[in-house]
């Protein structure tokens, strides 16, 4: 079953959305194959730390997060991923890595990928290894306001 508190904040703000399940997978490009979806419109939730503060880099599953452009885009002086240790307790009712990009939930910004914002659609996991969302990217931005920039490698 999907995160209700994540539900519930997209029927309050009238958001059309679909959950789908899919088999167990543990990679962002593994979801996004076992559920038939282009690995550009899976996106990936990538726990970062921006200065000592927890932070989402959403991506999608097919590229990989340059820190180096995270930094450019944030102006933080010290950019590192986090470990699972610093961020499992602040997702209680998810499986660790399978957080959706809904950082705003979880009073953390959110950085997303330009290249997310070239699909109409937005997949991302939601809250388990074998349940995933999808919505309409418009809605998404609309809801989170990312901060939406250049981020990955090509």
């Amino acid at each position: 079953m999907s995160l209700p508190r994540l539900e519930q904040f997209l029927q309050s703000n009238q958001v059309a959305f679909n959950t789908m399940t899919h088999p167990h997978a543990f990679t962002a490009q593994a979801t996004a194959a076992s559920a038939n979806i282009s690995g550009k419109e899976m996106a990936k939730t990538v726990m970062v730390k921006l200065d000592g503060k927890l932070a989402m880099a959403v991506v999608p599953a097919n590229e990989w997060l340059d820190l180096a452009h995270l930094r450019e885009i944030t102006g933080a002086r010290d950019v590192a991923l986090a470990s699972e240790s610093e961020f499992k307790d602040r997702f209680p009712e998810c499986e660790v890595g399978a957080m959706p990009p809904f950082g705003n939930l979880y009073g953390m910004d959110v950085y997303a990928a330009d290249s997310l914002a070239a699909d109409e659609q937005i997949a991302f996991n939601a809250g388990s290894h074998r349940e995933l969302m999808r919505m309409g990217w418009r809605d998404f931005e609309r809801l989170v306001h990312p901060c939406v920039g250049d981020l990955t490698r090509h």
